[in-house]
């Protein structure tokens, strides 16, 4: 174990245990239906948790494949198939909840491999590497602060520290009550850091949640702020899959439920919801309804949104639900993935994933075929390489093909040798389904539990009481849900952990 995690569990930063389960009967004493509409990561992880517990859960995905957002699919390409994604995903070594699905069908998750180093590019200034912290706080903090030429001393005395001062002091009431209304954009500009330290520290940051900082709550920026750097025992240290999302995580899931009884239903569209009787009933676009005592609903917002509106009969049972979607329903602003199949490689030396600070669209290069095993034998056969682009948050109403091209030619300017390759195939699509964090709206931002019996939501725009995001906070969510099932019906509920609750000063405020 690092000095600095052995420093960082003295002051309590360490994996907090948030709902230790158990209370119950290791199986549901008698039969349970339930119906979980959506087969991305809250889906399939309420799904996992209530199968192997005995309850007969469906799981209806309107997709032809399972994952959401971190979906794969087979595209054909000149020379055969290939496995395709809706984009690059760092599972961090925090998120507890979604390891502990993902451990269902690999105990020892030997299919993550660590990627090294998490550098930031800029066309401007030099690289900044975040990837080689220590791991807890205070010395990853210190050792980012001592390391990065983005800060001077002079810098830091410059710097406007009681506003700084709310980084440190993540408190789950506290701060959303004192920050929510501001913008991210007011915190960063009161902290008077230099140009570079905002772009190279701050703004990749915010972008990675699909938000524009101008946009989005200060006080989620605060809480992710915490969640990523200051309240977690792992650092900045992530791993990804060696093989593509449906190899390695969506056809085993879908099996391991299968196996425990449930069923995972694809192309299955929902249409409406209905009470009926004591329960409730989930009708789909082909004529299909399913019956269940309970339902989670594990959707995009937009998704979720569009399907209250198509229920008018949840007005009578769940009218704070329904008075919530017309703003939870605006999802955040689009974003770009495009994959490029090229003649040629890049460096030997670039990172597998980087991120990039301040080009008009670009925010994060992958190369995939250092990364995924099929990518790899693709690149060895053709000498060619797999380069996946993102714009995280761009601008609206622009084509894919538009942005892919943007994304393209700007990467030159980072990457020179980029510019003598040839691409041979393009896939690119534009997205709007992330959850918007704007100002003002953890107020409104529902929970699992919704004021309607039996229904529940999860995904990662699903508001925590605990510090959660992205990936895990749609399997946090997604057991939570299913916890509530179990605990309604006398089952044993499923243990949900996470990082320190507060920040390494809150109690100094």
């Amino acid at each position: 174990m690092a000095l600095s995690q052995v420093v960082g569990r003295l002051i309590g930063v360490r994996e907090h245990v948030v709902d230790p389960g158990g209370g119950g009967a290791p199986r549901v004493p008698h039969p349970v239906e339930a119906v979980v509409v959506g087969g991305g990561i809250a889906g399939m992880s309420a799904a996992v948790v209530l199968a192997e517990r005995g309850v007969s859960v469906t799981v209806l995905e309107a997709a032809p494949t399972l994952g959401g957002r971190l979906g794969a699919w087979p595209e054909e390409l000149a020379d055969g198939f290939q496995q395709n994604e809706h984009g690059f995903h760092a599972f961090f070594r925090q998120y507890y909840n979604w390891r502990a699905i993902l451990r269902r069908v690999d105990p020892q998750l030997g299919f993550l491999r660590p990627i090294p180093g998490y550098p930031i590019l800029s066309q401007r200034w030099p690289t900044e590497e975040f990837g080689k912290l220590p791991p807890a706080p205070p010395m990853n903090l210190l050792a980012l602060l001592a390391r990065s030429p983005s800060l001077r001393l002079g810098d830091l005395r410059r710097m406007d520290r009681d506003a700084a001062l709310p980084l440190l002091t993540y408190d789950p009431q506290r701060t959303y009550a004192e920050f929510d209304d501001a913008t991210a954009d007011a915190l960063l500009t009161s902290l008077r850091l230099p140009d570079r330290a905002r772009a190279m520290l701050f703004e990749v940051f915010s972008h990675s949640f699909f938000n524009h900082e101008t946009e989005m709550s200060a006080a989620e920026m605060i809480a992710q702020f915490h969640f990523y750097l200051l309240g977690n025992p792992e650092g900045l240290a992530f791993d990804c899959p060696d093989e593509d999302y449906a190899t390695a995580i969506w056809e085993p899931l879908a099996r391991h439920v299968e196996k425990h009884g449930g069923r995972v239903v694809t192309g299955a569209a929902a249409t409406a919801l209905t009470r009926d009787g004591a329960g409730w009933r989930v009708a789909t676009a082909d004529g299909t309804s399913y019956a269940a005592g309970h339902v989670v609903l594990a959707v995009d917002p937009p998704a979720l949104a569009a399907l209250v509106t198509a229920s008018p009969g949840l007005a009578d049972h769940a009218p704070r639900l329904v008075a919530r979607m017309p703003a939870f329903g605006r999802a955040g602003p689009p974003y770009a993935v495009a994959r490029y199949w090229c003649d040629g490689d890049v460096d030997a030396g670039r990172a597998v994933f980087s991120g990039v600070s301040r080009q008009p669209t670009l925010d994060s290069v992958t190369l995939y075929h250092r990364l995924e095993n099929e990518s790899r034998r693709w690149a060895e056969r053709t000498g060619g390489s797999v380069i996946e682009l993102h714009a995280y948050a761009c601008e609206p109403d622009v084509p894919a093909g538009e942005l892919a091209e943007r994304m393209r030619i700007e990467l030159p300017a980072l990457w020179p040798e980029v510019a003598g390759l040839r691409v041979r195939e393009l896939r690119a699509r534009v997205e709007a389904q992330a959850p918007a964090f704007t100002p003002g709206s953890h107020a409104w931002r529902p929970g699992v539990r919704t004021d309607a019996d039996g229904l529940y939501l999860a995904g990662d725009g699903i508001r925590t009481d605990f510090p959660s995001a992205l990936m895990e906070r749609s399997a946090a969510t997604g057991i939570i849900a299913a916890n509530h099932v179990l605990r309604a019906e006398g089952g044993s509920a499923e243990p949900v952990r996470s990082i320190r609750p507060r920040g390494l000063l809150a109690g100094r405020r």
